[in-house]
């Protein structure tokens, strides 16, 4: 087998370079100026809410989406609370559940992340044919839908 056609060690050396290049400070690149509640375990809590499926959005669901224990979500959650992002309410079907919903602030910085994302998505490909573009970003979609749910 060619080592063009092998994408496991194709990917896992991407996993590698974005986990030391550019997690650690990847709201610092598109968030300059930005306030200092733009935060990536706030992003992570957001993107979390945004992405959860049910109509009662619960810190249980923020530990599932994050792949994280529910006492760690908690205390994320409650950071992201204060900062401005998250707003708690009661459950209409279980007084005992607190259900979080993303406030403006939230959407504000999830809109700057996803551009963010799109900018670092084309700084990667764009001189890539449109087809192939399109066809890798289909491609990449359809592995975090099967891989995330």
């Amino acid at each position: 087998m060619h080592a063009s056609s092998e994408g496991g060690p194709a990917l896992f050396r991407l996993v590698r370079h974005w986990a030391r290049q550019w997690a650690p400070d990847v709201v610092e690149r598109f968030a300059a100026g930005a306030p200092p509640s733009w935060t990536v375990p706030n992003l992570f809590v957001i993107q979390a809410i945004d992405g959860a499926t049910g109509d009662e959005v619960t810190v249980a669901d923020v530990a599932r989406q994050l792949g994280i224990d529910r006492s760690v979500a908690s205390r994320m959650v409650a950071e992201a609370v204060r900062e401005g992002f998250v707003a708690r309410s009661t459950s209409t079907r279980d007084a005992r559940r607190a259900v979080l919903t993303l406030t403006e602030a939230a959407k504000k910085f999830l809109d700057a992340s996803r551009a963010h994302q799109r900018q670092a998505f084309e700084g990667l490909v764009g001189h890539w044919a449109q087809e192939d573009r399109e066809r890798f970003a289909g491609y990449l979609s359809r592995l975090a839908d099967e891989v995330l749910g």
